[in-house]
């Protein structure tokens, strides 16, 4: 059985709400424990902190059901999560 891979959908906040991305809290993306590993349509994979949450939201599933179907077109088996816990981002910190 394929391994499921944790991830949190955000969006834009004002302005910016129009853009979703996909947070993978547990696949560290560079030396720096504050960055994991994220990936958007425009751009695909990349690095994002996890501070990104501060300035996001939330997506609502019918929001970002279309980045979650492209994500499993190329592999994913994708766990969604709606948060990163506090003592789960210490442990990384």
């Amino acid at each position: 059985m394929k391994e499921k891979t944790v991830v949190i959908f955000r969006k834009g906040i004002g302005a910016e709400e129009s853009w979703i991305i996909a947070l993978f809290p547990e696949l560290q993306s560079s030396l720096s424990r504050d960055e994991c590993l994220s990936y958007m349509t425009v751009g695909q994979h990349g690095s994002a902190s996890y501070r990104s949450v501060l300035w996001t939201k939330p997506a609502k599933p019918e929001e970002y059901a279309d980045l979650k179907k492209e994500l499993e077109s190329i592999g994913y088996d994708l766990l969604v999560r709606k948060r990163i816990t506090k003592r789960w981002y210490e442990t990384k910190s």
